[in-house]
């Protein structure tokens, strides 16, 4: 039987080092008990910010400092509790945090109503007079920004305290989906019975065997639905939470609420699913290209994760696979290279999947005076040596960040942060491109970027476009089960993949995938990597074009952190977000692969 390891099974050179946070759980305990029994001092200042730059300064420099040392507590209790999530001691300490997140949160609720109080004039003056200020004049011009959609000061501590609960519904999903499901059995076609755990279903469904790819997602998926009501209620249960933070926050939609932190207009949401859905033809040229590469009559949904050609699947080590990102990222030059060195070789990464892992990868560069951390789940495939890269473009950005930017600026959006990831991808695309010219071995690799187009802008544009619709119906009052958001998600994923016209089947056990998916738990997160993808796609075919001038100003964004919104950050890197370019871009290079993968097949034949 196919299974994990447990954690004290796997070898020591392949796991983060959480010592860099702490040095054991006895010191993390004290400081988090330090930080309880101080942060009612933040209560002195309530009442005197508005009439005293120096107090105005004096609390934003406590509120900030107590927030850099909660989110340090916080990213060790939650990735002690990642690395097993069967382990209910660190479950326990991060519930802990939550808590004191939340008191936090209640004790420094009259801020923002006292800093809305002022007039702009007064705070712009308030800024020029106070030194101290000047960290913190985005978060206050920002505020300002924000003014209809902010409470009185108790009703900001009470929308404060409802945070104890509002993590439930993705707590409850995590746990259940990580640790308590009954993760199905398979028997696969020579004779190897595997657990079909998140890590293993995300392997297996690349298998070449297709009576194999077909049974795991059978399997998989159909437990899933098994499990439907369960799904279904922890999902409308987040529904109902952001319907209820949109209700006290004054917005006209969840969307809304969502995109306005980054003072991004709900249009441009919109306007990406409408130019994506334009482009749908081109995707389908691609499935109908793959079908022919696959030499299936007939695609289905479960032949799109196995490698286009099997004879040149090929697998790598851990050590290899950082050569290789070293040598792609060469042209963001030494000082950028030598960070991700540091980070391949002094422990930032846990690498290898364990029994009770948490699924999927992330880098959470969140703990401003640490190196920033990276889990994953590494199998030696391409793919895994390819999230490698992405979760380093999220570890680079946050190291520059943090050491440009104070902490009240260091932390930057999604819609920027997921620029980085991509960016990455595409210069170890082209790295390995030149390194094997082999047409074979290039027909993989150009396969696989369709296969990151596929993954990254359509996929994920399909997933926003499925949490748009829910949020709609549940801000209209339907309520939502399981079966209602299989029944939705089975819709529009046919329609993207073309099933009535033939070009995909979508079979019906595909409706209970939305179960399988973590990020609709985080309020309109997915589109972003699509967002990011184009624009990332226009700035590395400059930067690898010897565009110099590009290079300077993409480092420059990465470290200016959350300095200023994410749209003008991209304008300075030179994308315009709000314009089709970006995705017109990133669909002509999809076509301009696939003009070259056709030519590179009628070589091979």
């Amino acid at each position: 039987m196919i299974q994990n390891p447990e954690r004290s099974e796997i070898d020591p050179k392949y796991k983060w080092n959480l010592t860099d946070l702490y040095a054991s759980e006895e010191i993390w305990k004290k400081e988090k008990e330090g930080l309880q029994a101080k942060i009612s001092d933040l209560e002195q200042f309530s009442g005197r910010l508005s009439s005293s730059a120096t107090d105005m300064s004096l609390a934003l420099s406590m509120l900030f400092d107590f927030n850099k040392a909660f989110t340090k507590l916080y990213c060790y209790a939650n990735m002690l509790s990642d690395q097993d999530t069967r382990d209910s001691k660190a479950m326990a300490m991060s519930q802990e945090m939550m808590a004191i997140g939340s008191q936090l949160s209640s004790l420094s609720s009259f801020i923002e109503p006292e800093i809305l109080t002022m007039s702009r004039d007064t705070l712009e003056s308030f800024i020029k007079i106070e030194p101290g200020l000047a960290p913190y004049a985005f978060y206050l011009r920002d505020t300002i920004r924000r003014q209809t959609h902010t409470g009185s000061a108790g009703e900001e501590k009470i929308i404060a305290e409802a945070g104890l609960l509002s993590d439930a519904p993705h707590s409850i999903y995590s746990v259940f989906s990580n640790a308590d499901f009954p993760f199905p059995e398979v028997t696969l076609a020579d004779g190897s019975l595997v657990k079909l755990d998140h890590a293993n279903f995300a392997y297996c469904r690349s298998l070449s065997h297709r009576g194999d790819r077909k049974k795991i997602f059978e399997s998989f998926l159909g437990k899933l639905y098994d499990y439907r009501r369960t799904f279904g209620a922890q999902l409308y249960a987040e529904l109902k939470k952001s319907v209820f933070y949109k209700n006290v926050r004054k917005y006209d939609s969840n969307l809304q609420n969502a995109l306005d932190s980054n003072g991004i207009e709900t249009e441009v949401y919109h306007n990406h699913i409408r130019q994506l859905r334009s482009h749908l033809p081109s995707f389908h040229r691609y499935l109908k290209l793959r079908a022919q590469i696959l030499k299936v009559d007939q695609l289905h949904y479960y032949d799109l994760y196995t490698p286009l050609l099997k004879d040149v699947e090929k697998k790598f080590t851990v050590e290899e696979s950082g050569d290789f990102l070293v040598e792609a990222l060469s042209p963001l030059g030494s000082g950028y290279v030598d960070v991700v060195k540091k980070a391949l070789s002094e422990h930032w990464i846990d690498m290898m999947p364990n029994e009770g892992k948490r699924s999927g990868a992330y880098s959470n560069g969140a703990a401003y005076d640490v190196h920033p951390y990276i889990l994953m789940n590494f199998k030696g495939q391409y793919d895994d040596m390819s999230t490698m890269m992405h979760e380093l473009g999220h570890t680079m950005h946050s190291y520059l960040s943090n050491k440009t930017q104070p902490f009240s600026m260091a932390q930057y959006s999604i819609f920027v942060a997921e620029v980085a990831s991509t960016f990455n991808e595409a210069l170890l695309m082209e790295s390995m491109l030149k390194k094997f010219p082999d047409p074979a071995i290039q027909l993989s690799l150009l396969g696989h970027y369709l296969e990151g187009v596929k993954g990254t802008l359509f996929r994920q544009t399909q997933f926003a476009e499925f949490e748009l619709r829910i949020n709609e119906l549940v801000e209209a009052g339907e309520a939502l089960t399981g079966d209602r958001f299989s029944e939705i998600y089975l819709s529009i994923t046919r329609d993207y993949y073309g099933h009535e016209q033939g070009v995909c089947i979508v079979d019906d056990f595909v409706q209970s995938e939305w179960a399988y998916i973590p990020h609709f738990y985080y309020n309109f997160y997915v589109y972003q990597y699509a967002t990011s993808f184009t624009a990332s796609a226009a700035l590395s075919e400059k930067i690898l074009s010897g565009d110099e001038a590009t290079t300077k100003n993409y480092l420059k964004m990465l470290r200016s952190g959350g300095s200023e919104y994410p749209l003008q950050l991209l304008r300075g890197a030179g994308v315009d977000m709000t314009s089709p370019g970006p995705m017109n871009l990133t669909i002509q290079k999809m076509n301009r692969v696939m003009d070259r993968i056709e030519q590179l097949l009628e070589k091979l034949n």
